[in-house]
């Protein structure tokens, strides 16, 4: 028996924008039995980047075969194929329609062989939390190093990136390709919890808040305290919500090794 299940489920609220630009979602892959991904993307100016991102991601991940057991870098490079397919044809749209679109990029792998693959391109992150203490959270650190190593930037201006459309880091950036920061974690274990969160969510808690809500409840629990507690909080100036929450839970002496828990999704 698997020494542990996995409960997740997706959810997110429109928050006070005229539309839900935010897309998410848990994908199975059609040849990797055992695997599955987790996808969120916030739409930049419209949805229309984000939905591209989980039409491509479902795409790869159906091509995607592992074999046996593969490394931690084929998972993170099935990450990185994602984002790069999805940027090529978010640009090739782009010529199309004589409009940019641009969208954020997070993406997490679990293996059955308890190992955890992510990535992450713009300002939506990835949280991993084991029995509430964070362990890792994606950031723009890697990216900023990135900005001044290889543009010659001072510091002080590639912190500043987001507000120069050259700098910006986005699928769909017609000047730039993404930079994709990536991550992993091997050993998971009943406690580690995984949350994909777009800004709307994130920018309203801290980590310790996240790591308490997520490991004390179910998925659909914690989804629906933290978008009523974002809701809160935002004073009537909230954006889109939207996560994804992995929880991996000790399985009942009578439950089967495998199990997704499907949350609300409120709009």
């Amino acid at each position: 028996m698997s020494p542990y299940k996995l409960e997740a489920g997706t959810a997110q609220h429109i928050g006070n924008r005229p539309q839900q630009n935010d897309r998410v979602a848990l994908m199975t892959g059609a040849r990797a039995p055992g695997y599955v991904l987790a996808i969120l993307s916030d739409g930049i100016a419209g949805s229309a980047a984000s939905e591209q991102v989980l039409h491509t991601a479902k795409q790869v991940f159906d091509l995607f075969k592992p074999g046996d057991h593969p490394a931690i870098e084929r998972l993170q490079q099935l990450l990185r194929d994602i984002v790069q397919e999805t940027h090529l044809v978010i640009n090739m749209n782009a010529v199309a329609a004589k409009a940019e679109a641009h969208a954020s990029f997070v993406g997490l792998v679990l293996s059955p062989h308890g190992e955890a693959a992510w990535a992450h391109v713009g300002d939506s992150r990835l949280y991993h939390f084991q029995n509430g203490d964070c362990l890792a959270r994606s950031n723009d650190t890697a990216y900023v190093e990135h900005l001044i190593a290889t543009d010659r930037l001072p510091p002080d201006a590639a912190k500043n990136h987001r507000k120069s459309k050259l700098l910006l880091n986005v699928l769909g950036n017609g000047r730039k390709d993404p930079y994709v920061t990536v991550g992993h974690h091997t050993g998971l274990a009943a406690g580690d919890v995984f949350l994909l969160a777009s800004d709307g969510l994130w920018h309203f808690f801290t980590d310790a808040e996240l790591g308490a809500a997520t490991s004390r409840a179910t998925p659909r629990q914690a989804s629906e305290m933290l978008i009523n507690k974002a809701n809160e909080r935002s004073q009537g100036k909230g954006g889109n919500c939207t996560m994804a929450i992995l929880k991996l839970v000790r399985p009942a002496q009578d439950a089967g090794n495998y199990s997704v828990e499907k949350s609300r999704r409120a709009v």
